[in-house]
């Protein structure tokens, strides 16, 4: 129901007088009208209680706001109001309301009231019930929200801690660290959870992922002394010891830290410092290998080696020069590669391998795709055009050796060994080339000493230690020839023509040890008909026993100049004499059981090649002797076969075909 208003003013204005005389007098005449009516008794009652509860507003107004809502006056003014409105009071005025004619049908015949038609406002005037000043529309009812407790979140972090320490306890870290992994997603910024995160991944060996764990917890508490000795751990383990000595010394400066837990880290930086030291003073490539081996030790489980550890490696291999450190350069650069084929220093590491095995195109190759990758890259440039110059200057050697122009060939390939001293393999090549030239030059003492030098920086480069044999044989000393031809052919068994080689160096050794007519005129081997002639005719005037009749020596001296020049003079004994023919005794052909070709024994244990046997049986002008038995020898220019005038040490072919003479190397 509609409750009417129960406040009056403090004091009423002459106009609000007038009104409400107006209104009384028509309340008086509505009354009277009421009378008459059955629901007359219905409105004296609403006017009084209208009454009531504006005399009882007027005398509270005071003391409240007339904005209050009666629901929010404290209980005892409530109550008071209730007893102020059941008492009895004047009669009430009655506000004028709004009809749906005038006045005067109004007041002659008021409507039936509707009960229902009353609207429950809680207390609030109608607009259609009074006429005047409407009375201030209540404010809702004053309500302090209750604030719900939050929401209870699916995951329980320290359950999930509690359940990854169980994980890791049991070594499942795997397990362990999903549950670490489920807590952090609750609480992201916990050092707790991040730190036990840590040491599971260290435990699974997974350390870059303990690392960042790790990094993010120090971060969050820079201070945190358990947090960083574990940073340390991992820094080691990962091949960075020089940042683990950085973590320690910050732990230092705010708590103690003891030598045993700066051990790893110190260790591993000295043996780190220890290579690099050793690669800066140029010793040996073993002592980096061997303190990158200690370095290395320290590495946890499945971490690959630092790059940089790597390439100090590869730079050490390089240096001990070797075949198979040689082949570890390699392996080291293919292995960077593989990771990062546009790696400029790998690229130049394998470089500086092929060059050193003597591959120079190769190595050109790495190094220009080296300086395509970094244009500015020093050593790339460096390398590349050391190489270029070195195989210039090599081949320049080459050239004049194969033009005849020894002496200038001998020149080259000297300052083509001060290129770069540091090469083992192209050095020992270059004087093994040197030393054929000086053996042209006749320079034997150079030759020997060149290939010395080849052997010393390749101990298994054969072609230089066969060079060395023949130098020696050519200077006379064949017994050392044949020994280091023995050696060669005992540990290469497989080394082509190796034992054609020692056969040769035994003939030649028992050529020397007869008389040497060439050294008895005083020529070379390769002297002329003339120049034999000349010496001859010098040395026998000089040793003529007639000129000489006190000097017994002088008879004997002159009959060897003529035993000399006899030979000499004649191509085809010449011929023989060079091959070594006449010291072949034909009886020792057959000497092996059933007359088999001596082809390992005979003749004293010295083997002889089918060669030579075809040329001592020949077939044509010479051979076997018709009716006398036995071998006749006729041979031209060192070959039994065909006619005379054969040219001299059997380099032309006789009527047989076959070459004579004896060819060394």
């Amino acid at each position: 129901m509609v409750l009417p208003g129960i406040f009056k003013p403090k004091k009423t204005s002459e106009a609000e007088s007038k009104k409400n005389s107006k209104s009384r007098a028509h309340s008086s005449s509505a009354r009277r009208s009421l009378s008459k009516s059955p629901s007359k008794s219905l409105k004296e009652s609403e006017s009084r209680s209208q009454h009531r509860k504006l005399s009882s507003r007027s005398s509270s107004r005071n003391i409240l706001n007339a904005d209050t809502h009666p629901l929010n006056l404290p209980p005892e003014e409530r109550e008071r109001k209730r007893s102020a409105m059941s008492a009895p009071s004047d009669p009430p005025t009655p506000m004028e309301v709004d009809q749906d004619g005038d006045a005067s049908s109004a007041s002659s015949s008021p409507p039936p009231i509707d009960p229902t038609s009353y609207s429950d406002t809680n207390g609030s005037m109608n607009d259609a019930d009074m006429e005047g000043p409407a009375s201030p529309v209540p404010p809702p009812h004053r309500f302090k929200p209750t604030t719900s407790p939050p929401a209870k979140p699916a995951l329980d972090p320290e359950e999930c801690k509690a359940l990854g320490n169980r994980y890791f306890k049991n070594q499942d870290y795997f397990k362990a660290i999903a549950e670490y992994t489920k807590a952090l997603s609750v609480e992201p910024q916990s050092v707790t959870y991040l730190s036990n995160r840590a040491a599971a991944f260290m435990s699974a060996n997974r350390f870059e992922e303990a690392l960042a764990d790790s990094k993010r917890a120090q971060e969050l508490e820079p201070q945190n002394a358990k947090v960083l000795h574990r940073l340390a751990r991992i820094y080691v383990s990962l091949g960075r010891p020089s940042e683990a000595v950085d973590v320690l010394d910050h732990i230092a400066s705010f708590q103690t830290v003891t030598p045993s837990e700066k051990a790893a880290a110190t260790s591993m930086q000295s043996h780190v410092k220890q290579a690099e030291e050793a690669l800066r003073r140029g010793t040996t490539g073993s002592m980096v290998i061997h303190a990158l081996d200690q370095a290395e030790r320290g590495l946890g489980i499945g971490v690959e080696k630092p790059r940089k550890w790597q390439l100090m490696r590869g730079e050490a291999y390089l240096k001990m020069g070797n075949v198979n450190s040689l082949g570890d350069a390699q392996g080291v650069a293919m292995s960077l590669l593989r990771k990062n084929n546009k790696d400029p220093e790998a690229l130049v590491l394998r470089g500086r391998a092929l060059y050193a095995q003597g591959e120079n195109e190769k190595a050109l190759q790495h190094f220009r795709e080296a300086l395509n990758c970094d244009p500015d890259y020093k050593d790339g440039v460096k390398y590349l055009r050391l190489v270029q110059k070195l195989e210039r200057m090599k081949e320049e050697g080459n050239t004049a050796f194969k033009t005849g122009k020894y002496r200038q060939a001998v020149e080259l390939y000297g300052q083509a060994l001060e290129v770069d001293p540091n090469n083992k393999g192209i050095n020992s090549k270059l004087y093994q080339n040197r030393a054929m030239a000086s053996i042209k030059l006749k320079d034997y003492k150079s030759a020997i000493s060149d290939c010395d030098r080849a052997i010393t920086l390749d101990p298994t480069y054969l072609k230089a230690r066969k060079t060395r044999a023949r130098a020696l044989g050519e200077s006379g000393n064949w017994d050392e020839a044949v020994r280091e031809l023995k050696a060669i052919a005992e540990s290469n068994p497989s080394e082509p023509g190796i034992q054609k080689e020692v056969h040769n160096a035994e003939l030649e050794l028992k050529k020397s040890k007869r008389k040497d007519y060439y050294k008895l005129l005083g020529v070379e081997k390769d002297a002329s008909d003339n120049e034999i002639k000349k010496a001859y005719r010098k040395l026998a005037i000089v040793h003529h026993p007639d000129k000489n009749p006190d000097d017994e020596s002088a008879a004997e001296k002159f009959k060897e100049i003529g035993e000399a020049y006899e030979c000499l003079s004649d191509p085809q004994k010449r011929a023989r004499y060079d091959s070594g023919e006449d010291l072949i005794d034909p009886s020792e052909m057959f000497s092996q059981g059933g007359g088999g070709f001596p082809m390992g024994g005979g003749m004293g244990g010295m083997g002889i090649s089918p060669e030579m046997l075809f040329n001592m049986m020949g077939q044509g002008g010479g051979g076997m002797g018709g009716g006398g038995g036995g071998f006749t020898f006729s041979t031209a220019g060192g070959s039994p076969f065909g006619s005379a005038g054969g040219s001299r040490g059997g380099r032309s072919r006789g009527a047989g075909g076959f070459p004579g003479g004896f060819s060394f190397g």
